[in-house]
């Protein structure tokens, strides 16, 4: 209605239907904004009493963390929950290799094999090893309980800030 008063003037519009509404006004849409605490980011599940499973990540430095952890979080998710030095540039969806992380050998035949999308990824990673597996793709499990795996020195991922001069 005030679209068509704006367009025709006031003077134009009979003065009774300017106030009175026989329906209900629109709502209007909304578009609220709102921040989570950092604790609650990520898809980390917290472990149950008596179900924790240990995972130790070796820094690029050589520091030894371990951390507790639950049954299918993944190693990705892990890794960023605790702010260590792992990218995901792709949000785990297994299309990069920012997430390349070298498993111990004791824990690599428990793991899944790869499949394919992971091995096609995998090829583009930065040192790769006969144990590189990517982050994203491992889940915890009680087999893995104590599972050691060591962040590589490098990750390839070409940004434009990479050609800069």
């Amino acid at each position: 209605m005030f679209r068509l008063i704006s367009r025709l003037g006031i003077r134009n519009y009979p003065k009774q239907s300017l106030f009175v509404h026989h329906r209900p006004a629109p709502q209007l849409a909304f578009k609220g904004f709102h921040t989570t605490p950092i604790k609650f980011h990520g898809h980390l599940k917290k472990p149950k009493p008596g179900e924790e499973l240990k995972i130790t990540f070796i820094t690029k430095d050589g520091q030894q963390l371990t951390y507790e952890v639950a049954e299918g979080d993944n190693i990705l998710d892990i890794a960023q929950a605790h702010n260590l030095d792992m990218e995901g540039a792709c949000g785990g969806s297994c299309a990069c290799s920012t997430c390349h992380v070298i498993v111990d050998p004791e824990f690599y035949d428990e793991i899944p094999e790869p499949d394919d999308d992971e091995n096609d990824m995998l090829d583009l990673a930065f040192g790769l090893t006969e144990t590189s597996r990517l982050g994203c793709q491992v889940k915890m499990t009680k087999e893995l309980d104590g599972i050691r795996v060591a962040l590589p020195a490098m990750t390839r991922n070409l940004q434009s800030r990479d050609f800069n001069k």
